[in-house]
């Protein structure tokens, strides 16, 4: 420790008393920096690159000192001068390099790989202001520039720049590199690329700039407004500008290892996490052809390489450009991209579902995908054979041998050792070390299902972690929230078919009751977090109801002490390790066969909460692994949601009349209670898509949500059952590490090893 504390102090130059909490997390990141540069990168005779438009890496300094096995000694040497780890690490900036599970799940990925000593890098784009920082004004979502990168970063310029071709102009790229540190393993880099050229000071009101000005905006945001013509071409920008700086990378690394590029399949492996990174495929063709190599046989060596994620069984999420937009900002890929269309064509003519280009002139991404990789994944049991048998069915049939399932996984490090420290110290008292290598090894936890010593422990550690999530919420949040009562959490996306409209009614339900006299067995929190995209209208509706909600409830002292309501603002990793840990019950209520996988429910489960959700995505595999007993299960089954899909056999509205609770919850959307605090043109909006479209049932499925959420919390006043079934979701939660993830990938696509 001596040496540690050694050079820590010396990178402070003065004594740990006299620091702020911004010197001492300077310091601290120097020394990580001067760690990593005597780890070795990891190496290999293949390499992967795992392409993707988002990263959502967190906070960099608590991780990284995890993984260098010093998180310890760097709190003890604080805490002997008067200062605190988690204040340190306060001071660090959020990336703001990713939204939701995708760029999480990237995250998670590098790590598990660096930690299996994989050697495999992460490429993407170095927003300058992310997705957006949210805030709430008159309870309504507001927009603002997430100003991140700030000094001191962990970022570190490099001279690697390529020349890219966006439309009729060159650009020259930046690329910026970020260490990947593995547990006690190995060492990768994340490339994040760039233009200097690229100036916030043309962001005006809120984020809106000029999307025509690619020079000083192509990296500014994360997925900017695509609702008009400029935006979607602006996509086009963003994504060619990543896929041709890969696609450079990767072909320089290899001519510098002297590889025959004839045999690139041998040496590389590509990763296209969705559909963002698409272009590479008929880029790295471009680019083999101009090293002499033959279209066909350049073809043929790309599809060799490249895998392909999916990660999304909605429609709209497949991406599809208008060929007269790739003309416009690809001209030089075009041809390629004809000459795959042709190949496809020549072959599956009688298949037009298939085609690259398809009858209104609209490049399908995923089916470029398809044709052109030798891997198509899915990310859960459920996902993997509803895209077989249902969405990518006659690429199925064509290619059975490319589909197979990989079950998204969470790392362990983020979302348990360093998130939940005294549950993951406890465990080690119980367990050993060895679940940090081996998650699998949580299952001897089941050894103590009847110890009521153990028992009580666990639980003490849960109700201390939501003391410090009330604590959290009122500092962060301004509301105050009982942390006696059931914390009940939906934190992810906003979107309706992940339904946190559902959770709002089951409020509005909450709220009559008690309003009627009848107060809940135990008092409720409800926490919700998530961004709605900016020009989708209906998401934003929902977030305006749970804030006129939460406002009508923290105003009224006789509901106040029964139930809250909590909207996060600006809800990101930090924030996640925050109420994660806290979690009583995990709502994951979408509509099934709708959620690919899901990645909170897994980090749920692992810090003990109970899931209540619909039999979708991994929801699935977690029931399999608990047992019913330990999870609740409600709605709709996916094979019933698809046959009402394809028989037009839903109707809001008769859900709507039949009902008498769901037609007093939701006409009370527009009730003079929540209309004297929102905007009524608002909530009318809400309220007639619920009645006359709900295109995500969400109706469909609410009254047995709210008897299966009710006996959860009757079932959560039975301590002795309720502390066992949280117990059994720790233990059974090893499968869903990112490591097993990872190595099935491995082992099954990448062949690394």
């Amino acid at each position: 420790m001596q040496n540690i504390k050694q050079e820590f102090m010396d990178f402070l130059n003065k004594p740990i008393e006299r620091a702020n909490d911004r010197e001492l997390y300077a310091a601290g990141q120097k020394l990580v920096q001067k760690l990593t540069k005597d780890l070795p990168i990891s190496q290999g005779n293949k390499k992967l690159y795992y392409i993707s438009a988002e990263f959502l890496i967190g906070k960099q300094l608590g991780k990284n000192l995890i993984n260098l096995g010093i998180y310890d000694q760097i709190s003890e040497i604080l805490e002997a001068h008067g200062k605190t780890i988690e204040d340190m690490e306060h001071t660090e900036e959020e990336p703001s390099l990713g939204n939701g599970g995708l760029g999480r799940l990237a995250a998670c990925f590098m790590d598990s790989a660096a930690t299996l000593s994989l050697p495999a890098d992460g490429i993407g784009l170095n927003y300058h202001y992310g997705l957006f920082k949210q805030q709430f004004v008159n309870h309504k979502q507001s927009e603002e520039p997430d100003v991140w990168l700030n000094e001191p970063c962990w970022l570190q310029n490099t001279d690697v720049s390529f020349p890219i071709q966006l439309g009729n102009h060159t650009v020259h790229s930046r690329m910026y590199d970020l260490d990947i540190i593995g547990y006690e393993g190995g060492h990768n880099r994340l490339h994040l690329f760039d233009l200097d050229t690229v100036n916030g000071a043309i962001v005006g009101k809120g984020i809106s700039f000029d999307k025509k000005d690619i020079d000083h905006n192509l990296t500014l945001f994360l997925y900017p407004d695509d609702s008009d013509m400029d935006g979607q071409l602006l996509r086009i920008y963003q994504q060619y500008f990543m896929v041709s700086n890969a696609a450079q990378l990767i072909l320089s690394e290899e001519k510098k290892a002297g590889h025959d590029l004839h045999h690139l399949d041998q040496h590389i492996a590509i990763q296209i996490n969705d559909t963002h990174p698409t272009l590479v495929i008929p880029e790295l063709i471009r680019l083999l052809m101009q090293e002499g190599i033959p279209m066909r046989e350049a073809a043929g060596i790309v599809t060799n390489i490249c895998a392909y994620t999916n990660h999304t069984i909605l429609a709209e999420a497949l991406e599809k450009w208008p060929v007269d937009y790739l003309w416009k900002v690809v001209p030089q890929l075009m041809p390629i991209i004809e000459g795959l269309d042709y190949a496809v064509a020549c072959c599956y003519s009688n298949n037009p579902n298939v085609a690259v280009i398809d009858e209104t002139n609209r490049v399908h991404m995923a089916r470029i995908d398809m044709h052109f990789s030798h891997s198509i994944n899915g990310v859960a049991a459920l996902h993997t054979e509803i895209l077989k048998n249902q969405e990518l069915k006659p690429f199925y049939d064509i290619y059975p041998e490319k589909f197979n399932n990989k079950t998204n996984g969470i790392t362990f490090r983020r979302f348990l050792m360093h998130s939940n420290h005294e549950l993951s110290a406890y465990l080690d008292s119980l367990l050993g070390e060895e679940w940090k290598h081996d998650a699998s090894k949580l299952q001897e936890l089941m050894q103590y299902y009847n110890n009521e010593e153990v028992l009580n422990k666990l639980d003490e550690i849960k109700h201390n972690n939501k003391v410090r999530c009330a604590a959290f919420l009122s500092k962060k949040e301004g509301i105050q929230v009982d942390p006696d009562s059931i914390f009940c959490v939906q934190v992810k996306r906003m979107h309706e078919y992940k339904r946190q409209q559902m959770n709002a009614l089951f409020a509005i339900y909450e709220y009559l009751q008690i309003k009627a006299g009848n107060k809940p067995e135990r008092p409720i929190t409800i926490i919700f977090g998530g961004k709605a995209a900016p020009a989708y209208t209906m998401a934003k509706n929902i977030i305006h109801l749970i804030l006129c909600l939460q406002e009508l409830i923290d105003s009224d002292p006789e509901v106040r002490k029964w139930l809250n309501v909590v909207m996060i603002a600006n809800y990101n990793v930090t924030k996640a390790e925050r109420v994660i840990p806290a979690c009583d019950i995990s709502e994951q209520i979408s509509l099934a066969s709708k959620e690919a996988s899901g990645t909170g429910n897994m980090k749920f489960m692992l810090n003990g909460a109970i899931t209540l959700g619909t039999a979708d995505g991994a929801n699935v595999e977690i029931r399999n692994l608990v047992n019913n007993d330990n999870i609740y299960i409600f709605g709709r089954s996916s094979d019933e949601v698809i046959h009402l899909y394809n028989t037009n056999g839903y109707s809001a509205r008769s859900y709507y009349e039949g009902s008498a609770d769901i037609r007093r919850i939701v006409d009370f959307i527009t009730s003079p209670q929540l209309s004297g605090i929102g905007d009524i043109s608002l909530l009318r909006d809400l309220q007639n898509n619920l009645i006359q479209k709900d295109w995500f049932m969400t109706l469909l499925d609410t009254e047995d949500y709210i008897h299966t959420k009710l006996r959860a919390i009757h079932d959560y006043n039975d301590r002795e059952k309720w502390k066992r079934m949280s117990l059994v979701n720790i233990a059974k939660a090893g499968f869903f590490s990112s490591d097993r993830t990872i190595d099935e990938y491995n082992r099954d696509i990448w062949h690394l090893r």
